[in-house]
């Protein structure tokens, strides 16, 4: 089974979907075989690398509900090597079949389990920015979420949310289940951000990743061009701290394919 990188946070605009499509252009610019799946039935990560939803045959939503095979729903993204599993209109209704079938927090497990995923290393989960079916999945699925948050009251306000979720999984669900803070959107121009890192820094201690992402107008271009920052503007500042974050979480892809290969 792959490492899975649950990317989430129940308050939206903070930088998942563009998290997880830097995060896996970077993986896979460093070898690490890399699959991004879009559980936003909003479609923000496939528009970005996917092509259009209207046009995507099979999402997770047929995965997930036993009417198509996981290989047949990837597809090639726009950055070479990247594959994607991308949302399309099955997603706007999944929340109420999954709620009508058995053990359904466990279906996402289950599907990465699979035989057609083995070959990836990483996967990377793009939530939607609230609580329900989908985002049980993913937490229930992944061995790390990452919570992007801004140094925002608004933002960090909404943390207390995501811990009372996560707490939830691990109780019922995913015992093993691991959290780290990747702070987004940072001003460093002034002290306000400055200090609001260094309280989260004092009260997460190693619960905080060390690499920070900062405001980069180019991350917002690389939207708007339909690809990650790394390719969009590979010299950026944004590219460079995205590839900072790879190298910060490339041990836990690593160190859990030495555990399955031992």
């Amino acid at each position: 089974m792959p490492y899975v990188f649950t990317i989430c946070h129940q308050k939206g605009g903070v930088g998942k979907t563009t998290t997880t499509t830097a995060l896996g252009a970077c993986f896979v610019e460093r070898g690490i075989r890399t699959l991004v799946v879009d559980l936003d039935p909003q479609a923000n990560l496939t528009f970005t690398i996917g092509g259009e939803p209207d046009k995507a045959l099979l999402s997770m939503a047929e995965v997930l509900t036993g009417a198509a095979d996981p290989a047949r729903a990837i597809m090639e993204s726009t950055v070479p090597g990247l594959d994607i599993i991308p949302s399309n209109a099955s997603m706007r209704d999944i929340g109420r079949r999954l709620y009508q079938m058995p053990d359904s927090e466990f279906l996402m497990r289950r599907t990465l389990e699979e035989s057609a995923l083995k070959d990836y290393e990483a996967v990377l989960l793009d939530c939607p920015p609230s609580v329900g079916p989908l985002t049980i999945n993913a937490l229930t699925a992944a061995d790390l979420v990452i919570i992007p948050t801004q140094c925002e009251y608004y933002s960090i306000q909404a943390l207390t949310d995501m811990f009372e979720l996560i707490n939830a999984v691990r109780d019922r669900t995913n015992p093993k289940l691991a959290y780290r803070l990747l702070v987004t959107m940072f001003d460093g121009r002034g002290k306000f951000h400055a200090n609001m890192l260094d309280q989260l820094r004092k009260f997460f201690h190693e619960g905080i990743l060390t690499t920070t992402i900062g405001f980069d107008t180019k991350l917002r271009e690389a939207q708007a061009a339909g690809l990650p920052i790394t390719i969009h503007a590979p010299q950026s500042r944004g590219a460079g701290q995205y590839r900072q974050l790879a190298e910060e979480l490339c041990p836990y892809v690593s160190n859990k394919t030495k555990v399955q290969t031992d």
